[in-house]
């Protein structure tokens, strides 16, 4: 079950594992709300890093939309290839590809894949905007 917590604001406690992403991201939204929409096996809260209610600096904002962090219940940070295993061990339909990070050996195979992705992020999120604009500007037209 997802601990509710108010939109944006800073979790409360470290109870749970705390999920960073970057809220201005479409790809990060749309996989985020993916993940949102199941019912985790533990408590797990959802921050948009990216929003001023994150109470964070610039630095540390900048750090955290950069990579996909999670923050675990004791207060270890991790991220990229790690951050996604831990949060694929929590999401019913995504334990077995969290067991499968866990081997030795995976997760750095999966951490130089996320790298790679980074570099393709950028152009993949200029196409998500372009794509949702379209959506918006369809969506606005009167309908006949």
């Amino acid at each position: 079950m997802s601990v509710p917590v108010e939109k944006n604001a800073p979790p409360a406690s470290c109870d749970a594992l705390t999920v960073m992403f970057d809220g201005t991201c479409p790809l990060c939204r749309r996989e985020i709300g993916m993940y949102q929409s199941l019912d985790p096996l533990q408590d797990v809260q959802w921050l948009d890093v990216s929003a001023p209610q994150a109470g964070l600096n610039l630095e540390e904002q900048t750090r955290l939309v950069a990579r996909f962090h999670v923050r675990l219940p004791d207060g270890r940070m991790l991220s990229g290839a790690a951050a996604f295993v831990e949060l694929w061990l929590t999401m019913p339909g995504w334990r077995w590809l969290g067991r499968i990070g866990r081997l030795p050996g995976v997760t750095p195979i999966l951490e130089l894949t996320y790298r790679g992705f980074l570099h393709l992020r950028p152009h993949l999120q200029k196409v998500m905007r372009a794509a949702e604009a379209r959506r918006l500007r369809a969506d606005q037209q009167p309908k006949r």
